[in-house]
């Protein structure tokens, strides 16, 4: 975006740019004031929902940024799903940066309760039946429950980017002095994977990790990834 041929340099005054990538907060801040120097006005707009939600149009969309500028901006995210603005330029990246943790951390806990489930004698598909409409139950369980349990890894979003994320939340934690033990752990488990060649599967296959600490390996069970 800044350097020679970027989009600012080709951007009039007034214009409106929408950054829906996961990055670091203090670079969307950063394009921001870069932004308000040549009349242009930024947003961060990290999205959640993945495939599903952009073939059905409800993804949540997390926007840092001047309120009335993203007020312009609600009839195009009407189309795509739903815009929540969280606060100032950079708060749609710490957002989404929390919803990658939140998400990571639900899709472990997922796998690790079907892998104590199933390897204590239950049967997975009963047990998600059993526990879905409870305090277990999630989003997170109603996309990739069924998914886990049918060796489905087909990406919606490539667990080697959750790494990403996950790496540019710990910098961020460190920056701001938090401690976040839970973080660090989740990012280990799908760096394991990535590690073993699985980078480019969906987030879901995280189980595989944990499937490897057990002792449970891929011959076991027949993997759909195609």
């Amino acid at each position: 975006m800044l350097g020679p041929g970027g989009v600012f340099e080709g951007l009039r005054p007034g214009a409106i740019t929408v950054d829906s990538t996961s990055s670091e907060p203090s670079l969307a801040r950063e394009l921001f004031q870069i932004g308000i120097s040549k009349g242009i006005h930024c947003v961060d707009a990290p999205v959640s929902g993945g495939d599903v939600g952009a073939q059905e149009g409800s993804l949540a969309f997390m926007a840092g940024g001047n309120a009335d500028t993203i007020k312009v901006l609600e009839p195009l995210f009407k189309c795509m799903g739903k815009v929540t603005h969280v606060g100032p330029a950079g708060a749609g990246q710490i957002c989404k940066l929390a919803n990658q943790i939140t998400v990571a951390a639900n899709l472990t806990g997922l796998s690790e309760g079907l892998i104590y489930a199933e390897k204590a004698g239950l049967n997975p598909n009963l047990f998600l039946k059993a526990v879905s409409g409870g305090a277990a139950g999630s989003k997170v369980m109603d996309i990739f429950g069924a998914k886990i349990v049918q060796r489905d890894f087909l990406p919606g979003g490539f667990a080697e980017n959750m790494v990403k994320d996950l790496g540019t939340a710990i910098k961020e934690a460190q920056n701001m002095g938090g401690c976040f033990p839970g973080l660090a752990l989740t990012q280990q488990l799908f760096l394991s994977l990535v590690a073993h060649g699985d980078g480019r599967l969906g987030g879901q296959a995280v189980c595989l990790s944990l499937q490897r600490l057990n002792n449970i390996t891929s011959s076991d069970t027949e993997l759909k990834m195609q």
